[in-house]
């Protein structure tokens, strides 16, 4: 099965293409940058232009893996719209995975991790996670980091935002520092969702922020 990834998430994307077997294994294929700030100029373009390399058409994907949160709420939106269209043009099938769940599913010698993510505002979006070995939600939710120390005690945190690395080492915290998950990991999470049945319709395909938009943040009520 060809499945195609993207993330448009955070302050940078990627999309990628990977073969996926009815075992479980992924073999990626490629894996493309997208700069931020651009997505949406660049992402069908980009889409276009890998499947023309790799010799493929669009008719040719069989599957979507895509990230529906948290992150910048711009960014998610044209990814998500991007393959909403995709698939409901192609009558594909769609799966959704948490950036938290790609950070989680890092760590492999750990039963349990947290998962955090900068979200601006002295605040975190933290997500709980055991791993039996894939990642299994607890909860995923907005904190201030203070709320954090306490939520995460003796536990594992995993985070690619060095502020909040330097933070959780500052108070004691048990912390890992990675890299930012790419589309590569996005693919091979999302295929083990297709595998269980994981799926989304175009129609009812949304973005999972955790925290409002400034929008409705601060927007007075009607009277």
């Amino acid at each position: 099965m060809l499945i195609l990834a993207v993330d448009t998430s955070g302050k940078y994307g990627s999309i990628a293409i990977a073969r996926c077997g009815p075992e479980g294994g992924c073999e990626l294929l490629e894996v493309v940058p997208l700069e931020g700030g651009t997505f949406s100029a660049q992402l069908i373009p980009q889409i276009a232009a890998l499947l023309t390399k790799r010799k493929f058409s669009k008719h040719d994907i069989d599957a979507f893996a895509v990230v529906s949160g948290p992150g910048s709420f711009t960014g998610l939106r044209v990814g998500l719209s991007a393959i909403k269209a995709l698939a409901e043009i192609l009558n594909k099938p769609i799966t959704t995975v948490s950036v938290l769940e790609a950070l989680a599913a890092s760590q492999t010698n750990y039963s349990k991790v947290f998962a955090v993510l900068d979200a601006g505002r002295v605040e975190v979006y933290v997500g709980e996670y055991d791993l039996n070995p894939v990642p299994i939600m607890r909860s995923e939710c907005l904190l201030t980091r203070q709320e954090m120390v306490s939520a995460v005690g003796s536990q594992k945190i995993v985070t690619p935002d060095k502020s909040i690395a330097d933070f959780a080492n500052g108070v004691g915290l048990a912390v890992i520092e990675i890299e930012r998950p790419q589309s590569d990991a996005i693919a091979r999470l999302g295929w083990q969702n297709l595998l269980n049945g994981k799926t989304v319709t175009p129609e009812n395909l949304e973005a999972n922020y955790i925290r409002r938009s400034d929008a409705e943040i601060f927007s007075k009520p009607n009277l």
